[in-house]
């Protein structure tokens, strides 16, 4: 199925709008600790928000030698983003160690299906969650079904 050890692997959800007290530190601390705990391969599905604040700060672990994959539903992910959610996407695509696409265009279902790939190819997911609804509630109870490990931020 893929290329990496799903005992080292972490996968991330979240919701697209930060609260303005999100904390970038405790985001970084809980990378810090799983990368200390041996996760050398961290999956993310490049939506705006959350996963690329994820992807921003994976990018300052890269001195421990991690691998960064884009996990991207679409090809056309960003079709609906403004220029400065394009760029830093585009970006942080050119910047991904590995990007798979798991399908050429949009269908109703093609989030979803993301993050099932992330979540069964993880033994841990990291969610930020402050509301039951959407894609992030969605993943976290997928996650609980396939009894993974869970870590809230």
């Amino acid at each position: 199925m893929t290329d990496f050890d799903l005992q080292t692997t972490c996968c991330f959800t979240g919701h697209r709008v930060l609260k303005k007290d999100f904390d970038d530190e405790s985001l970084s601390i809980i990378i810090d600790k799983l990368i200390k705990n041996g996760y050398k391969t961290f999956l993310v599905g490049m939506a705006i928000g959350f996963d690329l604040k994820v992807f921003e700060i994976l990018q300052t672990k890269k001195k421990y030698n991690i691998d960064v994959i884009a996990c991207v539903p679409c090809k056309d992910q960003d079709k609906f983003y403004n220029a400065k959610q394009k760029e830093q996407y585009l970006d942080a695509i050119k910047n991904a160690d590995k990007v798979i696409y798991l399908s050429e265009e949009y269908f109703d279902g093609c989030m979803q299906q993301r993050n099932r790939y992330m979540v069964d190819n993880s033994s841990i997911l990291v969610a930020y969650m402050y509301a039951k609804i959407g894609g992030t509630i969605y993943t976290v109870n997928y996650a609980k079904r396939q009894e993974k490990n869970i870590i809230y931020v």
